[in-house]
Order: structure tokens, then sequence, then C-alpha cells
């Protein structure tokens, strides 16, 4: 059975940063494609930053772009998303998910991920 746990959120003011944790059982990520998204109240989950091919091949929204690096940490099992310079409109619900190569198909959105951990709750306010 596929586990994925995040870790890591919380509350922080504009401009600090988090690093956000996801670790897994019953897969073995550096197997395959890995992501973060993240849902804010009222809007469609959105894929934030993936590693979507076996060359490590990483993609990242424009939204986050020069800000949030995702990295994957094969002994532990583990990948991270390190977000600095957070903003405000940066508040959701953060997500990790995998899927397939394959199946992914180098995407990072939503409906090309199988398996998604519970949430780590991440705001930014003043």
């Amino acid at each position: 059975q596929i586990r994925l746990v995040e870790s890591g959120g919380g509350l922080v003011r504009p401009g600090e940063s988090l690093r956000l944790s996801c670790t897994a059982s019953g897969v073995t990520l550096r197997h395959f494609a890995i992501g973060w998204f993240r849902q804010a109240p009222g809007k469609e989950r959105e894929g934030v930053s993936c590693i979507i091919a076996r060359d490590g091949n990483v993609y990242h929204s424009d939204s986050v772009k020069g800000r949030f690096t995702i990295s994957r940490d094969n002994a532990k099992n583990a990948v991270y998303l390190q977000m600095n310079n957070l903003k405000p409109e940066d508040t959701a619900v953060y997500y990790c998910a995998t899927a397939d190569f394959a199946v992914v198909a180098g995407r990072c959105s939503r409906n090309a991920y199988d398996y998604w951990g519970q949430g780590t709750q991440v705001t930014v306010s003043p």
C-alpha cells in the first residue's frame, strides 16, 4: 500500500521560508514522478513543482519559479519543497503526489497523479 505523509506546514509572515517534507512508504520515490500541489479555498488544485522525468527534469509553475525548489532524498525516500520569499497568495493546503513516469508523461497536473498525501496547511499572513 502506497502512503505519502506531508509535514512542515505552518503560519509564516510574508518574505519568510518554509520547507515541506513528504515521506513515502510502499513506493520507491526515485522510480516515480513526484510533485507538490496546492489548493487554496475556492480554487482548483494546481501543480506547483514536480519531478517529471527519470533524468530529474523539474517543472515549476510560473507563480513559484525562482522561489520554490523541489528536491528528493533517495536514501530517506522523501521529497522536499523549499519555499522562500513566501507571499500571502501562497496560502493553501499543500499536497505531495506520485505516479509512474509513463502515466505522468511529463505533466505536473493533478489528474496525472495517482497517489496523494493528506496535505499540510501553509498560511502566509502579516
